[in-house]
């Protein structure tokens, strides 16, 4: 008699993954902090299309906000800094222990022995729709950077073709980070914070190689000598 093979049962495959995700820190009053949200909005419409946001409420009225973002169409992921016992049923659920992650670096063989990369080089062009986020370091990328694409460093970004899309440097608090690109077409630039959409960027400026800084807390675009 014969006998008859059992079928192979084949395990649940995990993977870990990092997503990234704006986090808003509102301050009072309120009402002032959400008509700053709506002016970003109204200078780009799609600027959080698609993209998480978790809430740092550790100072705000919880519902309140929750339910004006959601009027803004802004995805409210998760809600971090409040006591537990303020969240309900219905609200986003509190989040702890976040950090910065990585979504892109080289593999590493012996991680134990070598030492993490400090910087990202991207020899293709970046193309529209792809995020790449590298918060150990500078970012530099050969190529262009499409329109509706971005780069996230935690240093400088350094573009040596033409940057149509988002650009965020120093998002670890690194205010001295910069940002070059041989042809500036940016929908958005920003260091360790502060920004500005295309609609203010200086048009004198546009198709033209450029680097952006900060001073204190003001953003400075210029032409690359």
């Amino acid at each position: 008699m014969n006998a008859i093979a059992q079928p192979t049962r084949q395990l649940v495959r995990m993977r870990g993954r990092s997503y990234v995700a704006f986090v808003f820190a509102p301050v009072v009053p309120i009402v002032g902090w959400l008509e700053e949200i709506d002016a970003t909005l109204a200078r780009s419409p799609g600027f959080f299309a698609g993209k998480p946001v978790v809430l740092d409420l550790s100072e705000a009225a919880i519902m309140h906000l929750v339910a004006s973002l959601e009027q803004r169409n802004v995805r409210v992921l998760g809600i971090e800094g409040v006591d537990p016992v303020r969240l309900t049923a219905s609200m986003p659920p509190l989040l702890t222990g976040g950090r910065s992650c990585v979504l892109m670096q080289n593999e590493l063989k012996k991680p134990e022995t070598k030492p993490k990369p400090t910087s990202l080089l991207l020899e293709n062009p970046v193309r529209s729709g792809q995020s790449i986020v590298f918060t150990e370091g500078d970012v530099t990328v050969l190529g262009s950077v499409g329109s509706g694409a971005e780069i996230v460093a935690g240093g400088s970004i350094h573009i040596y073709g033409t940057l149509r899309g988002r650009a965020m440097a120093g998002v670890n608090g690194n205010s001295a980070a910069r940002i070059y690109c041989q042809k500036i077409e940016a929908e958005l630039l920003a260091i360790d914070g502060y920004y500005q959409t295309a609609e203010e960027i200086d048009v004198a400026l546009r198709n033209r190689p450029a680097q952006a800084w900060l001073e204190g807390d003001v953003m400075r675009i210029a032409p690359l000598s």
